[in-house]
């Protein structure tokens, strides 16, 4: 009996802990922690915190979650915002090499990810919400403090859920407009559903690229299509399921992605200004 006393007591906090993590209904903690942005080492239980009193919340700890009173959610401290991008996406992204984020760090940018696989502009995946709802709810913690640059990737399993159009574009606008209001001066890029192409088999994941090519255009945010990229960059041979490539194809369809990024202009300003300087 004391033995399992003393084990109740071990436990307890950290019970609590996860508790406060679960939030919003949730089963998991929200997401994420990313080792390129806040270092492997602060994966641990963090709380939400107040700093004290006239402490600038960018001075505590990167890592720190700040329940910021601005936006009554939790935020992450995440160091040096100022060459930060937040990624918004899919199974595509998530991976910490894949190819979203290689071609984000190829422009000078250390890389944020809020997202799951399974989910996309209406699509969820049962734990996670789809993009807006994830992020009006608070399945995602977002970092604290304005990023330079916000992408948002996906697609793809709206596709193979059957979304249609109207709702595909209703959810993808909501999410521009909250992204806006979040982050004000952000600039928004958008990269679309990676596929087969229209003459290839690519079926309805091209016709949802193109369908977010045209929300995107219809906002003035700068659009990478990959509704053929399989394809178009012979990447069938990399390919582990026809949508998801290994190691090497996402190396190089990175490369691809920081150079089609590039030519828009959105690497990091200090790398714009040495390309300039030459």
């Amino acid at each position: 009996m004391r033995n399992a006393s003393a084990l109740f007591r071990f436990l307890a906090p950290m019970i609590a802990a996860g508790a406060l993590l679960g939030g919003c209904g949730q089963t998991t903690p929200p997401q994420p922690y990313n080792p390129d942005v806040c270092g492997a080492s602060t994966l641990t239980t963090p709380t939400a915190t107040t700093p004290t009193a006239g402490q600038d919340p960018a001075t505590m700890p990167p890592c720190s979650v700040y329940r910021n009173p601005a936006t009554g959610r939790e935020e992450v401290v995440v160091k040096d915002i100022g060459h930060t991008a937040l990624l918004i996406g899919d199974s595509q992204s998530a991976p910490a090499a894949g190819w979203p984020r290689q071609g984000l760090t190829a422009l000078g940018y250390h890389v944020y990810y809020c997202g799951a696989g399974g989910t996309g502009f209406v699509a969820a995946n049962g734990k996670t919400g789809n993009y807006i709802n994830a992020l009006e709810r608070g399945d995602w913690r977002l970092p604290y403090a304005s990023p330079p640059l916000v992408v948002i990737q996906g697609g793809g399993n709206d596709a193979g859920t059957g979304a249609s159009d109207a709702t595909i574009t209703a959810n993808a606008e909501r999410l521009i407009s909250t992204l806006r209001q979040r982050y004000p001066g952000a600039t928004l890029a958008m990269i679309g559903t990676l596929a087969l192409g229209s003459d290839h088999g690519g079926g309805r994941r091209t016709e949802v690229d193109t369908l977010l090519g045209t929300v995107a255009a219809k906002h003035g945010i700068p659009f990478v299509s990959v509704g053929d990229w399989m394809t178009k960059y012979e990447l069938l041979k990399f390919a582990k399921d026809r949508v998801h490539l290994d190691t090497e194809g996402q190396h190089t369809l990175g490369a691809i992605l920081g150079t089609k990024l590039r030519d828009l202009g959105l690497q990091a300003k200090d790398v714009q200004t040495q390309a300039k300087n030459g």
